[in-house]
């Protein structure tokens, strides 16, 4: 019961990640705020909460929208009183190098994946009127260059850079900022990648076999990480790599 009395948020919890972590802090004591443009795969991921013994709310956001996170912190801080820690897990894919990717389609990668998770950032830091900690999902892909997939990579290197500004700025009010780099994790947006590969199961045996650990990663994994850094007094600015080996070879 790490988080017991505490109230956390969780962007994108509706699958995946998010979901595994907005679960696994219900189960360690905290009220969490399922943030999630799908309100009904929300309120599944709630009750999943619930049932574990946890207090869950989804709240309908749309990260890429000022008044939207606005709005979801405001009904944080009257649902519960307060705020201790923001995961900044939302985000989409695109798959394309710089000439196949279109201005529209790169707008709207670095408006849910980046700005997101600053919009998250710069209302919920106020809200954490007793110190807190943030914890931003940004990706191996942050980490090294990966083939035919420009928007998404930079968007998750600004994630890393995102992290160590606002490390350095809000250190003297007490909140800590990490991240955590996920590498390929067998989640619903994988899937949906691999299966439109011309061959999906080749297509994933290939991303499996580029990393030491031979496998994907788990969404409980990704999660594990999250809530070791929620909870690690000492860590701010940190990048933590949780990808199988992938970026240390």
């Amino acid at each position: 019961m790490r988080f017991k009395d505490k109230v956390v948020i969780v962007t994108g919890a509706s699958s995946g990640i998010g979901r595994a972590t907005a679960l696994a802090f219900a189960r360690e004591g905290a009220a969490v705020a399922i943030a999630d443009k799908d309100k009904t795969a929300g309120d599944e991921v709630a009750g999943a909460a619930q049932r574990s013994g946890g207090e869950a709310e989804a709240i309908r956001t749309d990260v890429s929208r000022e008044a939207e996170v606005r709005a979801l912190v405001e009904a944080v801080l009257k649902k519960w009183g307060r705020l201790d820690v923001l995961v900044n897990n939302a985000g989409i894919y695109f798959q394309a190098d710089a000439i196949g990717t279109s201005e529209a389609a790169w707008n709207n990668v670095l408006a849910v994946n980046l700005t997101g998770a600053f919009l998250c950032i710069k209302h919920a830091v106020p809200a954490m009127t007793r110190g807190g900690a943030i914890v931003n999902v940004a990706s191996e892909a942050g980490l090294v260059g990966i083939r035919r997939q420009v928007a998404y990579n930079v968007s998750k290197a600004g994630m890393i850079g995102l992290t160590r500004s606002c490390a350095v700025d809000f250190a003297s009010k007490g909140i800590r900022v990490n991240c955590v780099c996920p590498g390929t994790t067998d989640t619903p947006l994988v899937q949906a990648a691999v299966g439109r590969a011309p061959e999906p199961r080749a297509a994933r045996r290939a991303l499996e076999e580029i990393r030491p650990l031979n496998r994907l990663g788990e969404a409980e994994e990704i999660a594990s990480a999250i809530l070791y850094l929620a909870d690690a007094g000492y860590a701010t600015g940190s990048m933590l790599s949780v990808d199988g080996g992938y970026t240390v070879q």
